[in-house]
C-alpha cells in the first residue's frame, strides 16, 4: 500500500493542488472583483472630493468676483457722483456767470436808454431851437415882405403922383 500512497499523494496532491488553486482563483478573483469596486467607490469618492473642492474653490472665487464688482460699483458710484457735483458746480458758476452778464446787460441797456434819451431831448431841444429860429426868420421875411410890399406901393405911389404932378 505504500506504492499507492506516493501515488495517491502525489494524486491527492495533484487534486489539492488544483483544487486549491481553483479556490484561490476564485478568492483572487472575487478579492480583485470588489477591490476592483472599492477602487471604483474610492475613486468616485475621491472625484466627488475633488468636485466638492473645485465647487468651494469656483464658490470663493465668485465671492471674490462679487467682492471685487461691489468694489468698483462703488468706486464707479463714486466718480459719477464726484463728476456730478463737478457738473453742479460749473452749472453754478456758469449760472452765476450769466446772472452777472444779465444785470450788466440791463445796466448797459439802462445806459443806453439814458443815452438815447439824453440825445432824444437834445434832438428835441435843437428842433425847438431851429423851430424856434425858423419862426424869427419867418417873422422876419414877414416883415420884410410886408416892409417890401409897402415900399414898392410907396415908391408907385409917390411915382404916380410925381407922374400926376409932372
Amino acid at each position: 500500500m505504500q506504492v499507492e500512497s506516493p501515488n495517491l499523494e502525489s494524486f491527492v496532491e495533484k487534486i489539492l493542488e488544483a483544487k486549491a488553486a481553483s479556490l484561490i482563483a476564485r478568492a483572487v478573483e472575487e478579492y480583485v472583483r470588489q477591490n476592483e469596486e472599492r477602487a471604483r467607490e474610492f475613486s468616485i469618492l475621491e472625484r466627488i472630493v475633488r468636485v466638492e473642492e473645485e465647487l468651494k474653490a469656483l464658490r470663493e472665487i465668485q465671492t471674490s468676483i462679487l467682492r471685487e464688482m461691489a468694489a468698483r460699483f462703488e468706486a464707479v458710484e463714486k466718480r459719477f457722483e464726484a463728476v456730478e457735483r463737478s457738473n453742479q458746480q460749473r452749472f453754478e458758476a456758469i449760472e452765476k456767470q450769466f446772472v452777472a452778464l444779465d444785470k450788466r446787460f440791463e445796466a448797459l441797456e439802462r445806459a443806453n436808454q439814458e443815452r438815447f434819451d439824453a440825445t432824444e431831448k437834445r434832438f428835441a431841444t435843437l428842433v425847438q431851437a431851429n423851430q424856434e429860429r425858423f419862426e424869427a426868420i419867418e417873422k422876419r421875411l414877414s416883415f420884410l415882405q410886408w416892409f417890401m410890399g409897402a415900399g414898392f406901393t410907396f415908391l408907385a405911389f409917390l411915382i404916380t403922383l410925381i407922374n400926376f404932378i409932372h
